[in-house]
């Protein structure tokens, strides 16, 4: 390797022989925005001689035109980098801004959260958008914002790779209410590992896994699981109990009817990708992870800790099931009105906090939060969210439930024709 000596005079003659334009806009910024001139001078891009214009082309010259700059989009840097974006495309992550839009009150949502981006439309901006898409982004103030999705995890402007493969990279979005990802990983054995390595404390080589050796394995940019986000998937399961108890997951989901044919919803399940609708899928997707667990572990002990997560998901299921059951008891004898809208005869999951009454809230937080940590705490190995922090707090959810219930009936008995009201 040739010293650092050597390779800054050349960057100095690379920007020294830039067109004068190129250097017009790093006289510029350099004083409106310096920071970002300083990140790509950081940058491979820079390096490699992929100025300003190679992503923001060469319409804005002055200051009254910047509306005239390009902002990128993944088919910009696919230009260069057509493997990864073919694999981002591919993946979870490109579906992301159509995932949050299928959810069915996520307009009822402030612009600010959504495509302000201060709320979910933080995150899933990562996700490719349309042209509808950008137009109604604008036209809410996102200013288009989020266009480029790789910067997502390679930021601007130095769109480093050594950052984007550090476990810290994926903090910003999995971490919090219904993905506390990041919470889990970083206390469980593998992040304590993956950090002391990072700050030295472990020699340098040390395996530590961090979210992109189990999840991007060789880099693949399609970064997807065999249960998908919600756990639930199709075949139904040969264990009937397990069977049923997924069926009313589903229904709750709006996916299944009442007589639990498809619904219409299940077509946007399909589009954002949300769960796998076949066993080929789930299969691929769960070799792929064993094959990852297999370069630190025994295939044996690989195995087992999966299933335990799939075992995990099935007592979750059971709990889930039942309040979801107790909750439609509640409709089904005019102890509360169903909602207009909702798929079926059963509480729409979906709704989230715009779940009309405070029993069905403490439905909604069951199943977003507390069902999520159960089975995602099993896999990222966190004993302590898998019980205290999931399945523990389900158990409490469902005991609440249940005892809203027989107060709204007690009340419903009592003073027939009006609505009981309940502080649970």
């Amino acid at each position: 390797m040739r010293p650092v000596r050597w390779f800054l005079p050349t960057l100095v003659l690379l920007w020294l022989a830039a067109p004068a334009w190129a250097q017009d806009c790093i006289t510029c910024h350099g004083k409106t925005s310096p920071h970002i001139v300083a990140d790509w001078k950081l940058s491979k891009h820079s390096a490699n001689e992929v100025d300003c214009a190679s992503c923001h082309g060469a319409d804005h010259m002055t200051a009254t035109d910047a509306a005239k700059a390009k902002l990128p989009t993944p088919d910009t840097c696919e230009a260069c980098h057509a493997e990864r974006v073919a694999q981002f495309k591919k993946g979870k992550h490109a579906l992301a801004w159509v995932s949050m839009n299928a959810m069915p009150t996520i307009h009822a949502q402030p612009l600010a959260m959504t495509v302000g981006m201060k709320g979910c439309g933080g995150c899933h901006k990562v996700g490719i958008k349309s042209e509808a898409d950008l137009k109604a982004v604008a036209a809410g103030g996102g200013r288009g914002f989020g266009n480029a999705s790789c910067d997502a995890c390679h930021t601007r402007h130095t769109f480093s790779v050594k950052e984007a493969r550090q476990p810290q990279a994926c903090q910003t979005c999995h971490m919090g209410f219904d993905h506390p990802q990041w919470e889990m990983y970083s206390a469980s054995k593998h992040g304590v590992r993956a950090l002391l390595a990072q700050n030295g404390t472990l020699p340098e080589g040390t395996p530590a896994p961090t979210c992109q050796m189990c999840h991007m394995p060789e880099g693949n940019h399609e970064v997807r699981t065999a249960w998908g986000f919600l756990a639930v998937r199709l075949p139904m399961p040969d264990d009937k109990q397990w069977a049923a108890d997924r069926a009313t997951i589903l229904q709750g989901l709006g996916v299944l009817d009442l007589e639990g044919k498809p619904t219409a919803r299940l077509d946007a399940v399909k589009a954002a990708d949300i769960a796998r609708l076949t066993q080929e899928s789930w299969q691929a997707e769960r070799d792929r992870m064993r094959a990852v667990c297999a370069k630190c572990h025994s295939p044996v002990f690989a195995n087992e800790q999966l299933g335990r997560g799939d075992e995990m998901i099935k007592e979750a299921d059971h709990l889930m099931a039942e309040a979801i059951r107790t909750v439609a008891s509640l409709y089904k004898d005019g102890v509360l009105p169903r909602p207009a809208g909702y798929a079926s005869a059963f509480p729409d999951l979906l709704t989230f906090h715009d779940a009309p009454t405070p029993v069905e809230q403490r439905l909604f937080v069951m199943f977003l939060e507390h069902r999520m940590r159960a089975f995602q705490g099993t896999f990222h190995a966190n004993s302590d969210y898998a019980l205290w922090y999931g399945w523990s707090e389900m158990r409490r959810d469902l005991a609440e439930i249940t005892h809203s219930a027989e107060e709204l009936r007690a009340a419903k008995a009592m003073k027939p024709g009006i609505r009981p009201a309940t502080s649970h």
